[in-house]
């Protein structure tokens, strides 16, 4: 299926550039021009990478509130 059809990119394009590291609209164009004429696909290249095409560092999901820790701190005192 075409994502963008002013330059015929397709969204099985448009996942391989995700995989080869593309995480944005702006770096999916950068790779392919997508997203860079009409600008009509910009929204279909954000929903295309918003299904996991990018995975978030693990670290950011390991770290634990700064309030829980103070009241983990104030419960122990």
């Amino acid at each position: 299926m075409y994502v963008c059809s002013c330059f015929g990119v397709t969204e099985t394009q448009v996942k391989k550039h995700a995989e080869d590291g593309a995480c944005t609209p702006r770096q999916i164009a950068s790779a392919c021009k997508a997203g860079t004429d009409c600008g009509s696909c910009v929204r279909r290249i954000q929903a295309i990478l918003g299904r996991g095409a990018c995975p978030r560092p693990a670290s950011a999901d390991a770290v634990t509130p700064v309030l829980a820790e103070l009241e983990a701190l104030e419960e122990a005192a």
